[in-house]
């Protein structure tokens, strides 16, 4: 198998496995007759590992077909990354171990398929650069999942994380959202950083024509 294919098939099964162990853990969840859709999957790290999956699933099948990588996929991947390096670091630091999923759910979700990605994307040789000005398109989609959380937690008192109850008050509310969006923005400009690392990286501009 050459490596040319050996990536790509690596970042499929990669991808498989983050969604096998979320849709395992929604399963135990509908077994234990706590399957709310709109709970399970209101939590970041099951929004965030899927949806980072789906995006590795398609470049790799845009690899395994010779394509290359274009602008909106790129930032997408970069987006991804930071945001799975923020699942990693809030998870491990301010709720470890909390949670109904088995430890092996947790740290699969929470520390594997983050390393996986990061390491993938900082070692990728099929991986342009991604220009600074999108930086921009790494607050949307955090926020938005926050501005649901806050609004969730003010109406049917639901929220995924202890720090973003309602009843720590507005002052710790708005401490940590500011901490964590301070935290993804640092690890995206990090993630932005390893596009330019790889050598055989091409510029964003020049691989987006093919």
């Amino acid at each position: 198998m050459t490596s040319r294919r050996a990536r790509p098939l690596a970042r499929l099964v990669g991808a498989s496995v983050a969604v096998a162990v979320v849709l395992i853990a929604y399963g135990l969840r509908l077994a234990a007759g706590d399957g709310n859709p709109f709970d399970f999957f209101g939590y970041f790290t099951n929004q965030t590992s899927s949806l980072t999956a789906l995006v590795l699933v398609v470049v790799a099948l845009r690899q395994l077909a010779g394509r290359t990588v274009p602008q909106a996929l790129a930032v997408s991947w970069g987006v991804g990354t930071a945001c799975l390096i923020v699942v990693a670091i809030v998870y491990n630091t301010l709720v470890p171990g909390t949670g109904s999923a088995p430890p092996w759910v947790s740290v699969i979700l929470h520390l594997v398929f983050p390393v996986f990605v990061v390491v993938d994307f900082a070692s990728a040789s099929d991986r342009p650069r991604v220009p600074w000005r999108a930086l921009r398109w790494v607050l949307p989609y955090p926020c938005l999942w926050l501005a649901v959380v806050l609004v969730r937690g003010q109406t049917d008192g639901w929220v995924p994380y202890g720090f973003l109850l309602p009843e720590r008050g507005p002052i710790s509310l708005v401490a940590h959202v500011v901490g964590i969006l301070a935290l993804l923005m640092l690890a995206a400009t990090g993630v932005w950083g390893l596009s330019r690392w790889r050598v055989r990286a091409r510029p964003l501009e020049r691989a987006s024509r093919h």
